[in-house]
């Protein structure tokens, strides 16, 4: 693996942290609440990264997108206005789904399940996200064949306090937000927390044809309640609420691949959620807890764009107008219960899930020079059913003094109705295992090492529309991982080093292909999902976090990938031997934080990411590339002031890249990428009182 010198500067920066080290204060011991029994990540066998509230703050300005430069082996797709598409470790899905809803990353707000639709994934009053990479067989089954991204809002406290934050940056940019919360009773035994924000900017696009700066805007409103029950000696009851509304554009690919556009009709990526869950803890038994946890979601996405990203000046004197939208409805309800004691674990988890989708396309063809003329006016509504029911256990024992072993095995039974407009209507069903078996041993007494297998999966499906007639159903998918690690803490707790080595290999692998029917219709597309041979995923991760001095804090990470197709062929390509797609070779991160006793601080974040294949229906790639985020402030007893940049050297990255026929009349191949965000600055103002 090479790695280019500007990159290798990125890495360097690290050195940066080596004649640091002086007298310190102990790093706060982190917790995966994600777990079953919400263990330190020192105890976790797995490799897991927990970003807390203050980081949140601080590298982010609105959305978990702008998180995912810092996690090791984690990648998105730019399929849409905002990250909902997640690949950990190469596996993830990369666009819109029909069909079946079967993602390979899980993703939970406040144990409320969004995977594949993490769009409403803002940050505001967010307390902590938790991304466990690898299969997470045992705890979460069929949607996080991968890994699991679980975040998790500020919960309420005793005390009565409120938070307000003002934000302001060019791209017209701005945000407000309150958040509020405290104690309801005299007692104490009923607490409450409340947050609004909204934010809006342009987009970052400009429409020259249209005179418009906003037509990839965002217009981003959340609403989230916790409140905090603690209804008698032995129940502690959780509940959590949450209203989002995203009403962004979607105008974001140009001909040239540039930050100019020449829609004239531009797109919509708008989603509208309403979530509650409930999470009840009964401890009024000897050596046994109960716990419950219900979710509900309902969730309404509208996702349009232009397909030909053009307008009739671009195109004349051809006529070329083409079009296409898609109106989704998804709702979730899941019940979840654990019964937990020292040493074992056992539960039953139920999920029904529908998910109703309308798809319009519309568009119009002439070419005077060949006298030549097409149409299209398409619509297809489908309708998806599913109910998942899962037992699961976990049982823990010791072998000795300093070791531990772990058995997990999770059961789950799948069973799915679907039918649509074009007369298919499928109803598979299918029983899926995962589990894990762990040994972790106390090197000593600040150095764990650990050692897993585990299994994840996922479940198979259909696919729609013209397909080959061999491939009109797929298998489901297993994933076998193996990974070594360490978990470790010197310099009395004041250095933390977790590191890991892994192997996965993916057994019918479910990979998403297309391929274009008609070069003059940019909607054309034929997506189908197949089964490869098997795919080889090896790799390592490490994380740093360190404070060198009471002024400092520092982190930084690393993760090296090698994900392949052993053999794989399609009547459009042949991907045996080939990386997979949205699985760069390496991912690197590392930051500062310094604080001067009279309140002034600085920030400094740096990331790099290798080149990746953009998707498995060609072979063409992203650029390697570097990023720089910058944050200068005062923070006094009550109100803090930051001035903040992002991509501070206004670095071109591409997020997303398509390769096809999209210009008239001869329609040739071509590579058309989307940029991620240009530079940003900004101010924030945070009063607490």
């Amino acid at each position: 693996m090479s790695i280019p010198i500007r990159s290798r500067l990125v890495i360097a920066a690290l050195l940066f942290f080596t004649p640091l080290l002086a007298n310190a204060e102990e790093l706060d011991e982190i917790v995966v609440t994600a777990d079953f029994r919400g263990r330190a990540t020192s105890e976790l066998p797995a490799s897991v990264t927990v970003i807390d509230a203050q980081q949140i703050e601080e590298q982010t300005v609105q959305h978990f997108e702008e998180l995912i430069h810092v996690v090791p082996n984690l990648n998105w797709s730019g399929d849409g206005h905002r990250a909902r598409y997640f690949q950990i470790r190469g596996a993830g899905e990369l666009e819109q789904y029909q069909g079946a809803p079967n993602l390979s990353v899980g993703f939970l707000i406040d144990d409320i399940d969004f995977s594949g639709i993490g769009t409403v994934a803002t940050l505001f009053d967010m307390q902590r996200v938790e991304v466990l990479r690898g299969p997470q067989g045992t705890r979460y089954g069929a949607n996080a064949l991968a890994g699991l991204i679980y975040m998790q809002s500020a919960m309420p406290q005793p005390e009565w306090s409120a938070t307000a934050q003002v934000m302001i940056a060019d791209d017209d940019a701005w945000s407000a937000g309150l958040a509020f919360g405290g104690a309801v009773n005299d007692s104490e035994s009923v607490l409450l927390r409340i947050s609004l924000q909204q934010h809006q900017s342009d987009g970052f696009r400009s429409n020259p044809y249209l005179g418009r700066r906003d037509t990839n805007g965002r217009d981003e409103a959340t609403m989230r309640a916790r409140l905090r029950w603690f209804a008698a000696d032995d129940w502690t009851i959780d509940l959590a609420m949450m209203f989002a509304d995203v009403d962004d554009g979607y105008d974001a690919f140009s001909l040239d691949n540039s930050y100019t556009v020449l829609s004239d009709k531009p797109g919509r990526d708008a989603q509208q959620s309403v979530g509650a869950s409930v999470k009840a803890l009964y401890s009024g038994w000897d050596a046994v807890t109960l716990t419950s946890i219900t979710a509900v979601a309902n969730s309404d996405i509208d996702f349009g764009y232009d397909a030909d990203w053009g307008n009739a000046e671009s195109w004349a004197p051809v006529t070329y107008d083409y079009t296409s939208s898609s109106e989704r409805a998804r709702e979730t309800v899941s019940q979840e219960f654990r019964f937990a004691a020292e040493q074992w674990l056992a539960g039953l988890y139920v999920m029904r899930l529908q998910d109703d989708l309308d798809t319009f396309d519309w568009g119009d063809y002439y070419d005077p020079f060949y006298d030549y003329a097409d149409s299209l006016n398409s619509t297809m509504s489908s309708r998806y059913k599913a109910t998942s029911v899962a037992a699961f256990g976990q049982y823990e024992f010791d072998l000795s003094a300093t070791t531990r072993l772990s058995v997990g095995l999770r059961a789950e039974r799948r069973s799915t109705q679907y039918d649509d407009s074009n007369g298919l209507d499928e109803d598979p069903a299918e029983t899926m295992l995962g589990g894990e078996l762990s040994l972790s041993h106390d090197v000593s007494i600040t150095t764990t090492g650990y050692l897993t297998l585990s299994r994840g999966y996922k479940a198979g499906g259909f696919n729609l529309g013209v397909v080959p007639d061999d491939r009109r159903d797929y298998a489901a998918e297993g994933m076998w991982n193996l990974e070594a690690g360490i978990k470790s803490s010197w310099k009395e707790d004041r250095l933390h080093v977790d590191a890991s080595v892994f192997y996965a290999q993916r057994d019918e692998q479910q990979v998403r292909t297309s391929f274009q029917i008609n070069p003059g219709d940019p909607t054309s597309f034929v997506f189908f999902t197949d089964n490869a041979a098997t795919g080889d995923t090896m790799g390592f991760e490490a994380e740093l976090r360190w404070q060198p001095g009471i002024a400092w804090e520092l982190y930084a990470s690393i993760g090296l990938l090698d994900a392949t197709f052993d053999q794989f062929v399609t009547p459009q390509v042949d991907l045996s031997g080939r990386e997979q797609a949205h699985a760069p070779d390496y991912s690197v991160a590392a930051g500062a934080r310094y604080t001067h006793p009279a309140g002034f601080f600085a920030r400094l974040d740096l990331t790099a990411r290798d080149e990746f294949f953009f998707d498995v229906s060609h072979d063409e790639r992203s650029e390697a590339y570097e990023l720089a985020n910058a944050r200068i402030g005062y923070m006094a007893d009550t109100w803090s002031l930051q001035l903040w940049a992002r991509n501070l050297f206004d670095k071109d990255y591409a997020v997303r890249g398509f390769y096809f026929g999209n210009e008239p009349p001869d329609f040739p191949p071509t590579l058309y990428t989307r940029l991620g965000d240009p530079r940003q600055v900004g101010v924030s103002i945070e009063v607490n009182f």
